[in-house]
Parts: structure tokens; C-alpha cells; sequence
């Protein structure tokens, strides 16, 4: 049960219909997250406006998605984990056996070198509110980033955090589109 109201798009301030109808027609349903920044259009627009930008990064979705499933095991987002995990499952088609360790927390496991690197890389940034040591800033770009990646992962992390933290906040529960996804945190 949610501790915000989810909205509908007719309850939602005309002001953001558009944003939510748009979002309706993406993917055939309101996901509930949006339900809930809904309550705040400012919320909703911040999201929508930094998925936006998000997604003109350099990093692949895959590594996108990485980020997104890190920050959301990291914070406890069951919402986020479960959404993520269709979307790198589905668009961003990411190994199974990866997608595993990355919902186990178990990011040292992940096969693929880069991705290994975007997951650790990503938790220290969340870890230590980005003073990461030399040695952990080396060992990504190591594997042939740079520092525009490096700021494209902070902006992937400041995406999660709006949902996040709202989703945590709401207590949201997950659509049933994203149920074989669910996650449960530790």
C-alpha cells in the first residue's frame, strides 16, 4: 500500500497530463512511480527532464542500466530493481548471470570487464558521496573510460536518487507489469 497517493492521469495537475500521457503511450501503462511524482509536478518534470538527458550520455544503456540497478540496490528501492531488471532484461538485453549478481549486490562477479567496472565504480561514488580514491577513479578508467563518464555516472546517480527516494518515500507498490521483476531487499 502506498504511503502517497497514486494519481491517474485525470487527477493529475493539467499542468503535467501531457508528460503522464506521453509516458502511457511509451510503454502501455502508467507505471506507478510516475503515479507518484505526479503528486508533485516539479518531481515528475525533474525526472522526466534528467531521464531525458540521462539517456543522451555517453554510456550505452547497458551501462546506464547498471548504474540504475546499483543505485537501486544500494538504496533499497524494491520499485526501481524490479523496473530496471525488465528494462536491462529487455532494451538493454544484458546477460542474465550479470543482471543476477548486479540484483545480488555481488558486482565483483559481474562477467563483462566494463560493466564490472561502471557497477563498482558507481557503488563507491554512492558509498562515499563521490570522494573516491585514486585507486578506485584509476581502475575505471582503466577499463577505458574517462572523466566524462565518470560525471555521466553521477548524473545516472542523481536520476536514481529522484526515484529512489521517492519510491521509498510512497512505499510504491510495483505495477503488475514488473511483479516477475520484484526484488526484496536483504
Amino acid at each position: 500500500m502506498s504511503r502517497l497517493p497514486l494519481l491517474t492521469l485525470e487527477q493529475a495537475d493539467a499542468s503535467i497530463q501531457s508528460n503522464l500521457e506521453k509516458a502511457i503511450n511509451s510503454s502501455g501503462f502508467l507505471s506507478n512511480l510516475l503515479a507518484v511524482l505526479a503528486n508533485a509536478p516539479v518531481a515528475l518534470q525533474a525526472y522526466q527532464d534528467l531521464s531525458a538527458l540521462n539517456a543522451k550520455a555517453s554510456l550505452s544503456l547497458a551501462e546506464r542500466e547498471v548504474v540504475q540497478l546499483v543505485a537501486g540496490t544500494t538504496h533499497g528501492c524494491t520499485f526501481c530493481v524490479a523496473g530496471h531488471t525488465s528494462l536491462a532484461t529487455h532494451k538493454a538485453k544484458l546477460d542474465p548471470i550479470d543482471i543476477q549478481a548486479l540484483r545480488e549486490r555481488r558486482f565483483a562477479d559481474i562477467n563483462d570487464p566494463r560493466l564490472r567496472a561502471v557497477a563498482l565504480f558507481t557503488e563507491q561514488i554512492i558509498l562515499t558521496r563521490a570522494k573516491v580514491s585514486d585507486p578506485v577513479l584509476n581502475a575505471f578508467y582503466d577499463e577505458g573510460y574517462g572523466p566524462q563518464q565518470a560525471l555521466e555516472i553521477i548524473t545516472g546517480v542523481g536520476l536514481a536518487t529522484i526515484c529512489n527516494f521517492a519510491n521509498n518515500l510512497a512505499h510504491t507498490p510495483l505495477n503488475s507489469q514488473l511483479e516477475d521483476y520484484a526484488w526484496h531487499t536483504n
